[in-house]
C-alpha cells in the first residue's frame, strides 16, 4: 500500500492484541485503544471468564505471531469429555485417537495478560481507560472517553478495525452510518460460574487432563482446569422455568436454593466446591447469544472481526479460535491487496460463510453436550464415528477432528458432518451394537458420498 500503513484497533482483549502483533510483524503502525484498564497493573477486569479451549485454529495463529510457547506455559491439556452420570464412575470420551488430538484449557486473563506484553513488546501503542465514545468516519477522527477523569480526546484515524466484543462500541458507531443488517439470537439458558480450588496438597482435586461434564437433559455443568490447580465451573441453566423443563434461575432465589438444587442435581459437583455459597452471590448470571451482521466493513474506513462480528455460543470452544482465524486472515488480506477497501471487502467474503457455519455448528454441540453425551444412540454413532475414520482415513474424518484439530473452512466442516451424521444416522437406525452392522453397506455408502479430505497446508 502506498498510503501510510496505519490501522487504529479499538479492544486490546484477545483478538485486537493479537492483530496488533500480527500487524507489527508486517510493518505497519498500530495504535490499540482498551476501555478498561491495563491488566498487567490492575489485574484482569475481562467480561465473561468463561475459560477457553485452545485448539489448533488458534495455535496456528499464535505461531504465526511467535506466541505459542508463552502460551502454552498457562495451557492445561484435555484428552476429552469426562462425563459424569449419577453415581457411576466418571467415563472419558476422548476428542481424538490419541494426545495428539487434544485441546487445551487457557484462562481468558492469563492469555490476554501474555498477548498484551508482546503487542507492546512488537512495538504496538496501548491506550487504556480509553472507550470509543463517538466517530466521524467523514473527518476520520474518533472520540474517546477517559475512564479516570471523564475527559474526551479526539484522535485522527486511517482505518478503524473492532475488535472490542459482542457489544462493540465502533459497531454501533458503524450502523448508524450504513445498516449493517444486525441480529441477536439469546438463548433461554444462561451462566453462572464456580470454582473447584485446589486440594489440601496444592494440587488438582478431579482429573485435571480433561473437561468435565455433568449433563442432565436441559442444562449441564462443566468444569475446566486452570493452570494454579484450579477448575472454573460453569452450569448453563434456562433463565426461567417452562412446562416440564425442570428448573430454572427465577427458581434458585437465594443461596440456600442453589446448594438445595445442587445436592439434588450435581452432587459430586458440589462436593467440590467449598466456597460455593460465596461465588453462587459473587457471580451474577450471564447472557449467551448469536450476533449476525450482513455487513462486516464501512469501505475502507471501518472492519469488524471476532464477537464484535460473529458473536457466538461457547459450547464448542471455538469463539477465540475463530478471532484468531480472522487476525490471520485479515493480515492475509491486508497483504494481498493494494487499498483497505479492497481488503475489507475480501477479508468479509472469506470469513463470513465460516463464521456462520460455526455460529450454527456451537449451537448444534450444546445440544449434544447437554442431552446426547450419555444416551445410547449417539455412544453407538460416536463409536462406529471412530471405526470408519480407521477404515476410510482421510475420507471419513470425525465431526470433532474437522473442527478441532484440522484448519479446514468451518462451512467445509459443515458440509461434511452433515453428510456424516446422515451415513452414521442411517447405518445405526435400529441397531444396539456395532457387530450387527453392515459394513459392506456403509463402506458403500462412504465411498460414495465422501471425498479424500485434506488439510489447509501449515
Amino acid at each position: 500500500m502506498s498510503a501510510p500503513r496505519h490501522l487504529t484497533i479499538i479492544g486490546a482483549g484477545l483478538a485486537g492484541a493479537l492483530l496488533g502483533i500480527l500487524l507489527r510483524r508486517r510493518g505497519w503502525e498500530v495504535d490499540l485503544y482498551e476501555k478498561r484498564g491495563d491488566p498487567r497493573l490492575r489485574g484482569y477486569e475481562g467480561g465473561r471468564s468463561i475459560n477457553l479451549a485452545l485448539a489448533e485454529r488458534g495455535r496456528h495463529a499464535l505461531r504465526a505471531a511467535d506466541a505459542d510457547e508463552a502460551v502454552m506455559r498457562h495451557a492445561i491439556m484435555m484428552r476429552g469429555r469426562m462425563v459424569h452420570v449419577d453415581a457411576a464412575e466418571p467415563a472419558l470420551q476422548r476428542y481424538g485417537r490419541d494426545d495428539s488430538e487434544v485441546i487445551w484449557s487457557v484462562h481468558r486473563g492469563d492469555l490476554n495478560l501474555v498477548l498484551l506484553e508482546l503487542a507492546q513488546a512488537a512495538g504496538a501503542r496501548l491506550h487504556f481507560d480509553l472507550g470509543l465514545a463517538g466517530v466521524n468516519f467523514d473527518s476520520r477522527v474518533a472520540v474517546f472517553a477517559d475512564a479516570r477523569d471523564g475527559s474526551r480526546r479526539e484522535v485522527p484515524f486511517r482505518a478503524l478495525v473492532g475488535a472490542d466484543g459482542a457489544g462493540s462500541a465502533l459497531r454501533a458507531a458503524m450502523h448508524r452510518v450504513r445498516d449493517l443488517g444486525e441480529r441477536s439470537d439469546f438463548l433461554d439458558h444462561g451462566y453462572k460460574e464456580l470454582e473447584i480450588p485446589p486440594d489440601d496438597d496444592g494440587g488438582f482435586r478431579i482429573e485435571p487432563h480433561a473437561l468435565h461434564i455433568w449433563p442432565r437433559g436441559h442444562y449441564m455443568c462443566i468444569a475446566l482446569p486452570n493452570d494454579e490447580k484450579t477448575f472454573t465451573v460453569t452450569l448453563f441453566l434456562p433463565h426461567q422455568a417452562a412446562a416440564g423443563d425442570g428448573p430454572a434461575f427465577d427458581q434458585i432465589r437465594d443461596t440456600a436454593a442453589a446448594r438445595t438444587f445442587f445436592e439434588r442435581e450435581f452432587p459430586s459437583a458440589l462436593a467440590l466446591i467449598p466456597a460455593f455459597e460465596r461465588d453462587w452471590a459473587a457471580n451474577p448470571v450471564g447472557q449467551l447469544g448469536t450476533l449476525y451482521l450482513e455487513h462486516w466493513h464501512l469501505d475502507g474506513r471501518a472492519v469488524l472481526l471476532g464477537d464484535a462480528a460473529h458473536a457466538m455460543v461457547p459450547f464448542h470452544g471455538q469463539g477465540m479460535n475463530c478471532a484468531f482465524e480472522d487476525c490471520v486472515a485479515l493480515a492475509g488480506q491486508l497483504d494481498a491487496h493494494p487499498d483497505l477497501a479492497g481488503a475489507f471487502a475480501a477479508f468479509e467474503a472469506q470469513r463470513k460463510p465460516d463464521a456462520a457455519a460455526i455460529q450454527r455448528m456451537a449451537l448444534d454441540n450444546y445440544l449434544e453436550m447437554r442431552d446426547r453425551v450419555d444416551d445410547a444412540d449417539y455412544l453407538l454413532q460416536r463409536a462406529l464415528e471412530l471405526a470408519l475414520q480407521a477404515r476410510h482415513p482421510g475420507r471419513f474424518v470425525p465431526h470433532y477432528a474437522m473442527v478441532t484439530f484440522m484448519r479446514i473452512p468451518y462451512s467445509l466442516a459443515m458440509t461434511r458432518t452433515d453428510v456424516q451424521r446422515g451415513i452414521l444416522e442411517r447405518a445405526t437406525a435400529g441397531r444396539s451394537t456395532l457387530d450387527a452392522l453392515d459394513w459392506a453397506a456403509i463402506d458403500a455408502d462412504v465411498l460414495a458420498r465422501l471425498t479424500p479430505l485434506e488439510d489447509v497446508p501449515a
